[in-house]
């Protein structure tokens, strides 16, 4: 396979791919990634909690539509790693890319106190990490009740807010 990297005995093994970015364009890579070579090593790094979500559904929830929360959820982290064995890392901000070496630092997010960082070396990377909203510099673009909706902890703030409204 292309994909492999023949060792010094001239045997193969599967490369070693990170993908930065665990939603779709990130766990779409690895799925496809892992039909493609099954000996590959696919670590993906993701910095929120949440993984291959259903973002086309959040306005239906926020809706009301869709009314259980765990349907939003389309893969997680254990059935990533059971179904196609990816290695998935939530809550993990890459700092660091070292182009020369092929390695990438990055922190947990959940401890920004703890000094211990995870490196990990690659034969190819990728880097899909979205995009975020560009906020006009215009009056009233902080006051409350303006979101972005990126994510599911930004639909959950969402829906906070709706709730905290009175009925009129």
């Amino acid at each position: 396979s292309k994909w492999s990297n023949p060792d010094n005995n001239g045997s193969t093994k599967g490369l070693k791919l990170v993908i930065i970015g665990g939603v779709a364009g990130g766990a779409s890579c690895a799925a496809r990634a892992r039909r493609l070579d099954e000996t590959a090593e696919i670590l993906l790094l993701q910095s929120g909690p949440d993984v291959s979500f259903a973002s086309c559904g959040m306005p239906y929830f926020i809706g009301g539509e869709i009314t259980d929360r765990n349907q939003m959820s389309v893969q997680t982290p254990g059935s990533l790693r059971a179904r196609l064995n990816i290695d998935v890392r939530v809550n993990t901000r890459v700092t660091k890319i070292n182009t020369e070496t092929k390695t990438i630092t990055a922190i947990d997010e959940t401890d920004p106190t703890s000094s211990k960082t995870l490196t990990a070396t690659y034969d190819h990377l990728i880097i899909a990490v979205g995009a975020e909203p560009m906020k006009p510099p215009i009056p009233g673009i902080d006051r409350p009740g303006l979101f972005a909706l990126r994510n599911l902890q930004e639909m959950d703030a969402i829906v906070e807010w709706i709730e905290k409204i009175p009925d009129e």
